[in-house]
């Protein structure tokens, strides 16, 4: 991988993270609950049914992260997690009955919020009503993973855990300085998370994942430094080391930071540098958006093998799967179609209480945005786009079809970013930190801005 500061500074821009295309943004409120009704019973009758991947969001955490942008209810009151599981149960016995028994989950992951701010007894019973209403591989490559906050967990828990089927976990670490700590509103020590670590391989979990954050206030090279040779020693399998976007006027805790304590755009790609040239040398491979996984991590073969998948929940293996988002916010992938839930509590409670899919919108994909989620799922996962393959599987002249797309990428290929011939664009070193910038350049909806 090429790091060019200079290069990264010009095209420092907003875009989007391409967990799913269109974005989110697009989703319309003309897409409700009839039409994922229609969409599952479609999916069922397809000739060979996909397998299912469910993402459960549980919203709440003991207290608020001032960097955090996320769906979340900062809550001490454990009342609160029974009142929205008795919900959650309903919403599952509503999408469970849409989708044939004979669809296997390969796939299981809680989100949040914090997920493990329900206790061991609700996680079983959650998982168990889960078995209940779908039909859950017993293939070794199946995943059940949950996102762990080390603060509020204690080691001897992951045993319970991995009985209830977890085989996955994600870290949140962000910074080990105990000055950005303070800063940002997370106090954790190393220890901790490495106790967590550890508990998580003796109890076999399959994998493990860190996540660290850089561009908070009062970060600098030297704690930072510190920070990745601590996670590097744990050797966790996978890092996602996510860039910090300060925006305060969209999230209220963030305007807990004072803009004046970030690091300057030139020291935040210098802690950007420092991360890529330490996760190199320790062995780690780039995988793509800020995510580096272990040369024999399943995320690195199947990128190897042409396997890899992007979606809501990140990069994963599963790419033959219909998506089915439970709880507040999520969303659902079903055949060709997205559907959120209602951003907000009451939205969500309301909908359930009434016996409907909680969905305020979604989208149905058109022939071509088809096409361009193809194309954006080549490049995000092999940092290619196969010219010929999409030409056979649409129809199309690709050149005479994409022209003011490629009008609009031939800045990023005299750059030398891309490389672009009758067959193949293929992302170069120099380009693979701006994978969404070359990605914006095949986004239909961004053509107007």
């Amino acid at each position: 991988m090429t790091f060019d500061v200079q290069l990264l500074q010009r095209y420092d821009r907003p875009g989007p993270r391409y967990t799913s295309y269109p974005t989110a943004p697009q989703f319309t409120s003309a897409f409700g609950e009839s039409q994922l009704r229609a969409a599952a019973l479609a999916s069922n009758g397809d000739p060979i049914p996909r397998p299912l991947s469910i993402y459960v969001h549980i919203p709440f955490c003991y207290s608020p992260c001032f960097y955090c942008g996320c769906n979340r209810i900062v809550t001490r009151d454990l009342a609160r997690a029974d009142l929205y599981l008795t919900r959650l149960y309903r919403e599952i016995d509503l999408n469970a009955a849409l989708f044939d028994r004979d669809r296997e989950v390969r796939q299981l992951h809680f989100g949040g919020g914090t997920p493990n701010f329900l206790c061991p007894a609700q996680l079983r019973e959650l998982v168990e009503t889960l078995r209940r209403q779908f039909h859950f591989s017993d293939q070794a490559d199946r995943d059940i993973s949950i996102e762990l906050d080390p603060r509020f967990i204690e080691p001897a828990q992951i045993a319970e855990l991995a009985e209830m089927g977890f085989n996955r976990a994600s870290l949140g670490v962000q910074d080990f300085d105990p000055t950005v700590q303070a800063a940002v509103n997370r106090i954790q020590s190393v220890e901790q998370t490495h106790a967590l670590v550890a508990a998580c391989r003796a109890s076999g979990f399959r994998s493990i994942n860190v996540d660290l954050i850089y561009g908070l206030p009062k970060q600098n090279a030297i704690g930072f430094a510190r920070t990745l040779d601590s996670v590097i020693e744990m050797r966790p399998d996978r890092i996602a080391v996510y860039s910090y976007a300060h925006l305060p006027q969209m999230f209220k805790a963030q305007k807990q930071i004072q803009s004046t304590d970030l690091p300057t755009p030139e020291a935040k790609l210098g802690l950007l540098q420092l991360a890529i040239e330490k996760l190199s040398a320790a062995g780690y491979c780039y995988i793509g958006m800020d995510h580096f996984a272990l040369p024999d991590d399943e995320l690195a073969l199947a990128q190897a093998r042409g396997k890899l998948h992007r979606n809501f929940m990140g990069y994963t293996t599963h790419a033959d799967s219909d998506l089915i988002g439970l709880g507040v916010s999520a969303i659902s992938h079903i055949g060709d179609t997205y559907s959120q839930n209602f951003r907000d509590l009451i939205g969500w409670q309301a909908a359930v209480d009434a016996g409907h899919l909680p969905v305020f919108r979604g989208m149905h994909l058109s022939d071509d945005d088809r096409l361009r989620a193809d194309l954006i799922q080549q490049l995000m996962c092999q940092g290619e786009i196969q010219i010929a393959r999409l030409e056979r599987r649409y129809d199309i002249d690709f050149e005479r079809y994409f022209e003011r797309a490629l009008e609009r990428l031939q800045p990023l290929i005299d750059d030398g970013l891309v490389r672009h011939d009758r067959a193949r664009i293929v992302v170069t070193p120099r380009g693979q930190l701006l994978l969404r910038n070359i990605a914006m350049c095949f986004d239909r909806y961004l053509e107007t801005l």
